[in-house]
């Protein structure tokens, strides 16, 4: 497996910010030649760990790549700009790794019509704002091409930004400021759902008190009002932040929340689906 670290300002000049410095660690699983794999193209993942737009979480990060590498997917991991760089700095960072994967798609095997993105929560909000904005002005005028994701994978996503359902921290870390109503359209990403939204897998936990689970209802509302597909998986019990909901990133869970680990069983059945439609 190769494991390599792109400095996305280094390629793109455009996200040459002073103090910024998005990264897409790369995970490629080698194409086995004893096996005849030469040629075979993976689907592929991006996924944006969560934080607020304040930091990346570890939790979110290398432990949900390295359980979809053993899935057989190549994972490319944003470190998406946070802490200050505000709206649209992330959305163009992560067309950016779109648009590499599509433009290196031979040399690190992608299939270029296979590739998902993936978020936890403030992580949720950008895969998200990107599956319903890829092909909008802000995106297209900086990346003409960057391709549509064939699907999204939602966990407990941050998808409002209206500050009465909203994680409000994470809203005005990514504009420095309370929203205007303008901005609470642009950036609530249910409100963007249109006919070009690909397919979507959500997961929450109703006892979320940091990112109300009303998060990934309006977007599944949203979804089924365009006629498209989505699965949506609601469970009683458990906090904010379970990231693979087991002992690998949370330090203890009781049995009504461990069960919040299907979720992950269940993502791979779905996404078995997507990809060979």
């Amino acid at each position: 497996m190769k494991i390599t670290d792109l400095h996305l300002k280094e390629i793109y000049s455009v996200l040459d910010r002073e103090g910024a410095d998005p990264v897409l660690r790369l995970y490629l699983p080698y194409n086995m030649a004893e096996m005849k794999r030469g040629e075979q193209r993976r689907p592929t993942v991006v996924l944006c760990p969560g934080g607020g737009y304040r930091f990346v979480s570890e939790r979110e990060d290398e432990p949900i790549a390295l359980r979809l590498l053993a899935e057989g997917y190549n994972v490319a991991v944003l470190h998406y700009s946070v802490n200050g760089f505000r709206y649209p700095a992330q959305l163009l960072e992560i067309a950016a790794a779109m648009d590499l994967l599509v433009r290196r798609q031979a040399e690190w095997n992608v299939d270029a019509e296979r590739i998902a993105v993936m978020g936890f929560s403030a992580g949720g909000h950008l895969a998200a704002h990107y599956s319903v904005a890829y092909a909008g002005e802000t995106v297209r005028r900086v990346f003409p091409e960057s391709p549509a994701p064939r699907a999204s994978i939602l966990c407990y996503p941050v998808i409002s930004a209206s500050l009465s359902s909203t994680h409000k921290g994470s809203i005005l870390e990514l504009l420095g400021h309370e929203p205007s109503e303008e901005e609470i359209e642009l950036l609530s990403c249910d409100r963007q759902v249109g006919e070009g939204t690909p397919p979507a897998f959500l997961w929450h936990t109703s006892e979320d008190r940091t990112v109300p689970v009303e998060n990934s209802l309006l977007y599944a509302a949203a979804l089924s009002r365009f006629h498209i597909p989505f699965e949506l998986h609601i469970y009683p019990y458990g906090w904010h932040g379970l990231a693979t909901a087991d002992g690998e990133t949370n330090a203890a869970l009781p049995p009504r929340v461990a069960h919040v680990a299907d979720w992950m069983p269940a993502l791979k059945r779905w996404l078995s689906i997507v990809f060979a439609l």
